[in-house]
């Protein structure tokens, strides 16, 4: 796959099939719209997804500030999936001002050479968002691209959207968080040294540090999967501070990983969360640790012989 960060100019050397939007998470919606430029291969057209750069060096507040992937997982996803160009697009004022009829001729058709559009029924572009799907369809006849509107996703009688997925991450549901992502979500990154507590309680753990930006489900201990290369491991996941040995000041991801022996500093793995068990505890001493999270690593192999 192509990638493409931190440029404004494109130059696509043959017509292509686009989808334009934030693609943060690449839920079942946006599946949806994934399929619809892939399918356009079959027609000679290049698969073309166009989206904007997310700055890891901002200061966040709420869920909205916060991306269910990095861009670097965004970008696995897509390339996995068949696309053939991922264009991420900074947003500078030459972008952020440029009018949508402005938008649509230099980079849509000028840039691009767009020959199909696929975008969602709410999609807005251009200069505070005054060009809308009817704006585009409109334009297409014009400079000569099709244009398809894609349904909405619909989960529980709601859209599917980012805004859904955030809101079960933040409630701990992750059940309804994959099942509105299609796929289980993840934490991805490279194994890094911690304190070693676990190893001197004979369990030893992966420590992963996602970015500031980066969306986790609350403080806690879960169930997980973790991917390293072709093999699978389940375990057990604590997200949070460390409140026992000493808290950390920056939120990790320690994984406890059944029945694997082995030195995984420096690799890199994808944890899979797969259900929520209880909240991040201080214990009066590392012994009590040691006997709760033996217990947690009993629920959570008692979970997997019945569902998974």
């Amino acid at each position: 796959m192509n990638y493409v960060t931190g440029k404004i100019q494109f130059h696509m050397e043959s017509p292509c099939a686009v989808s334009l939007g934030k693609f943060d998470g690449v839920h079942r919606g946006h599946q949806k719209l994934l399929g619809r430029v892939l399918s356009q291969k079959e027609q000679g057209l290049s698969a073309v997804i166009f989206t904007f750069e997310k700055n890891p060096t901002r200061m966040f507040s709420g869920l909205s500030g916060q991306n269910i992937m990095t861009n670097e997982e965004r970008r696995c996803i897509l390339e996995h999936a068949g696309v053939d160009h991922l264009l991420e697009c900074p947003f500078v004022p030459e972008i952020s001002l440029m009018e949508p009829e402005a938008f649509v001729k230099e980079i849509l058709v000028g840039q691009l050479h767009a020959a199909y559009v696929a975008v969602g029924e709410d999609f807005r572009f251009g200069h505070q968002r005054k060009g809308d799907s009817r704006m585009l369809e409109y334009m297409g006849k014009t400079y000569g691209f099709q244009v398809e509107v894609v349904e909405k996703e619909k989960s529980h009688n709601r859209d599917i959207s980012s805004t859904y997925v955030r809101e079960a991450l933040h409630e701990g549901n992750i059940p309804l968080a994959n099942e509105l992502l299609g796929y289980r979500y993840f934490v991805s990154g490279e194994v890094l040294h911690g304190r070693e507590i676990g190893r001197t309680l004979g369990l030893p753990t992966t420590n992963l540090l996602p970015p500031p930006d980066k969306l986790l489900p609350p403080n806690g201990v879960y169930l997980t999967r973790t991917l390293l290369e072709e093999e699978e491991y389940y375990g057990i996941t604590n997200i949070g501070y460390k409140p026992t040995v000493g808290a950390e000041t920056q939120k990790g991801v320690e994984t406890y990983l059944f029945d694997y022996q082995g030195d995984l500093y420096g690799r890199c793995l994808n944890v899979e969360f797969l259900e929520y068990e209880r909240p991040e505890q201080k214990f009066r001493s590392l012994e009590e640790l040691k006997a709760r999270i033996l217990s947690d690593v009993h629920w959570g192999k008692s979970k997997i012989s019945v569902n998974f």
